[in-house]
């Protein structure tokens, strides 16, 4: 009995030690000293702790970040809460995270010099309720990335706006198991853009006036590659058609204007229950990688594509730039709903999937659905002149 009795209390003993201090909340109201105050109270975190930070602007001239475990940043709502880094002498981050178990919700960042908010190596990361924003519009010289978990496992972005990005607003790249819903992207380059990641559900979000609408990418020379297991499905993905302000040689440069969604180089990718409109060069488009790459692990086409089920608007009556011309020299215009490149190394590579839904035009400033017509011939009749396509765009990009 009293070896037992021992026993127990070495057991509550160690969980006593073992255990966090009991959380706080830490307040930051803002006003004199705000700056100062958010930057101590992010380091000084604490396991379980939550950083409070009242209504009103903070002016940054720095960026923040945490590395706390367990740790939740809480605004009073992304029209309320904002951090401002106009006035940042760096170039990074407005918020970099690189703690597991982060909850950073209701608060908005402004102007960057870098990314907005990005987490970099974290385990359950959620961005929940958050505006990202570049007020000066789209820019070449505004920050890549408004929310950006890099190298992350199990990520939620819910309920996040992102504004002006000159490559993508919501971007998740080289992560694992992620959920991006319920969210805004405008006026970006890429709206969405999920590359080299696995197992992503991209679902109920609103891509609208940005160059391209939803990206799943997959690309060389990365320290993650293989990109497989995505579905994007119930997005509203329409009137994309902001000129590509991407910084000359980034991937998203050869992105055209008015692409809805694109698949390139990725692997089991479903598309169905989306609604896309508006969209000038093609809805749908599939493709290889174009430009050439030295890593022989890589794998250049995507495998296991279903595009199904989706209703399609008016789009493809402005294709962009040269790859809209290699299209429409290819099928004229309008634009078929779904344009696949046809370059392919295997026999069998993707499935298109299409039934006739109620017409989509402009109705009282509403979207009303029009039968799509049957792109299905369509794409394989541009598989029959791919290759000659490809080689165009290979020296199109070079």
């Amino acid at each position: 009995m009293r070896a037992t009795k021992m026993r127990a209390a070495l057991f509550l003993a160690y969980a006593a030690l073992a255990a966090p201090a009991s959380a706080a909340e830490i307040a930051v109201a803002a006003g004199d000293g705000a700056a100062e105050k958010l930057v101590e109270a992010l380091i000084s975190a604490q396991p379980g702790d939550t950083v409070a930070i009242g209504p009103g602007r903070i002016e940054l001239t720095e960026g923040l970040s945490l590395d706390a475990d367990d740790v939740t940043v809480k605004g009073a709502g992304p029209d309320q809460t904002i951090l401002s880094l106009k006035g940042q002498t760096g170039s990074g981050e407005g918020l970099l995270v690189t703690s597991d178990r982060v909850v950073l919700e209701d608060f908005a960042v402004e102007d960057a010099k870098g990314d907005g908010v990005k987490s970099k190596g974290s385990k359950q990361i959620t961005f929940r309720n958050l505006r990202v924003e570049w007020t000066n519009g789209p820019n070449e010289k505004n920050g890549s990335y408004g929310v950006y978990p890099v190298s992350s496992r199990h990520v939620l972005i819910d309920r996040v706006t992102v504004r002006g990005a000159s490559d993508a607003g919501i971007y998740v790249g080289q992560s694992e198991d992620i959920i991006v819903r319920n969210s805004r992207a405008e006026y970006n380059v890429a709206g969405i853009e999920i590359e080299n990641s696995m197992r992503a559900d991209v679902y109920k979000n609103v891509a609208t006036h940005n160059t391209g609408g939803i990206l799943i990418f997959d690309l060389p020379n990365l320290p993650v590659q293989g990109g497989h297991d995505i579905r994007v499905f119930d997005n509203d993905v329409v009137d994309n058609d902001t000129a590509n302000f991407a910084p000359k040689g980034n991937t998203v440069a050869m992105v055209p204007k008015g692409t809805g969604i694109m698949v390139m180089a990725n692997r089991n990718v479903h598309v169905f229950g989306n609604r896309l409109s508006g969209n000038g060069t093609t809805h749908v488009l599939i493709g290889a990688y174009p430009k050439d790459y030295d890593d022989k692990n890589y794998m250049f086409v995507p495998r296991g594509v279903f595009v199904h089920g989706n209703i399609y608007g008016e789009g493809g009556n402005a294709p962009d730039g040269d790859v809209g011309k290699m299209i429409t020299d290819i099928s004229g215009t309008p634009v078929p709903d779904i344009v696949w490149d046809g370059v392919t190394r295997i026999s069998r590579i993707s499935q298109l999937g299409l039934r006739r839904e109620p017409d989509l035009r402009r109705r009282g400033g509403r979207h009303e659905f029009r039968q799509s017509e049957d792109a299905v011939a369509t794409a394989a009749a541009l598989g029959l002149v791919a290759r000659h396509r490809y080689l165009g765009l290979q020296r199109e990009l070079a």
